[in-house]
């Protein structure tokens, strides 16, 4: 179903779609490629929106800043100091998380109107051109992503680009997920197959790769979430073709269990601790699905760069159980 759902300032109509199948509804933005709600029974069949959003668009243009079921891009996460070199060339970003670039810049994927069109039955298609020099990533990035759910409820979210210069491309959706519906999330459960993550410094850029046995980063066992994450984990499976399971977060109290899988190298898990009212720090958890933070200038990292004649792909699928 679309409908519009409101008019920006200039004029410019906000759609929004609803995809519904197996139990589980989600609204999907034309603005910001916004994951407005996703709405799943609990044990005993009662349904409630698990992620954070606003019922307005108003509350999303005021309230940019937690990037709340935004469509990240062109680079999910941050590259230190707004700079990189590609080819040897240099290119500079804005630095909207001083002194770094982060989640695409002033006026990233989140603050753009897409083009919506059908995708199947239950899925929609969303579209945009990327011009050259947009937010200082070089390259006209042809880009879509496409959201469907499939047969048993899960939301798939499908990444595709392609580019006419060389450049950088890490593509993730930001929704906050809280499985009760309401309260402090940091009594969820977290297990991600992951045996080593990216150490940050004071500005939260990686200082390498650590193993994360022994240390607080330790979820390969199901354990409460708790706060003070804003960390990269690399993920046991690597980059693989078709999405593979890697996490799985739940709520005791409702049975809620959600299910991760990528075909992504890192998850970033944000544990919400800085979230602005009309929200409280906690309320809900990221798992964002990426290339890690600062690739373009770590050559160690799996690379995020994408060159003519390539086709840019990622696929991440959230599903919805309960027990």
């Amino acid at each position: 179903m679309n409908e519009l759902f409101a008019t920006l300032s200039d004029g410019t109509p906000v759609h929004r779609w609803t995809l519904e199948r197996a139990g589980v509804r989600v609204r999907i933005l034309s603005y910001g490629g916004i994951v407005q709600s996703v709405e799943v029974p609990d044990r005993d069949g009662r349904t409630a929106d698990v992620v954070l959003g606003f019922a307005e668009l108003d509350g999303y243009l005021e309230h940019s800043g937690p990037y709340l079921g935004a469509f990240i891009g062109r680079y999910a996460n941050r590259i230190a100091g707004g700079r990189f070199e590609l080819d040897g060339l240099t290119y500079a970003l804005a630095p909207n998380n001083a002194p770094n670039s982060l989640h695409g810049g002033e006026n990233g994927f989140d603050k753009r109107v897409w083009d919506v069109e059908p995708a199947g039955e239950h899925g929609v298609r969303l579209s945009r051109v990327s011009a050259h020099g947009e937010e200082g990533f070089p390259g006209r990035l042809e880009v879509s992503g496409t959201y469907s759910l499939d047969e048993s409820g899960a939301l798939r979210i499908a990444y595709e680009a392609v580019t006419d210069a060389p450049t950088v491309v890490n593509l993730t959706n930001h929704s906050y997920f809280n499985l009760a519906g309401s309260g402090n999330a940091g009594g969820h459960e977290l297990r991600i197959a992951a045996s080593r993550f990216t150490p940050v410094d004071a500005d939260l850029i990686p200082t390498g790769i650590e193993e994360v046995a022994d240390t607080r980063f330790d979820f390969r066992r199901a354990r409460k979430v708790g706060a003070g994450y804003d960390h990269n984990f690399v993920l046991d499976k690597g980059i693989t073709e078709r999405a593979v399971g890697v996490a799985e977060l739940s709520d005791p109290g409702s049975g809620r269990v959600m299910t991760v899988a990528t075909t992504e190298p890192g998850l970033q898990l944000y544990t919400a601790d800085h979230l602005p009212d009309p929200f409280a720090p906690g309320d809900g958890i990221a798992l964002e699905t990426q290339h890690f933070p600062d690739s373009p200038n770590r050559p160690e990292f799996p690379s995020t760069v994408l060159r003519p004649g390539e086709t840019y792909r990622s696929e991440t699928v959230y599903g919805f159980t309960s027990r």
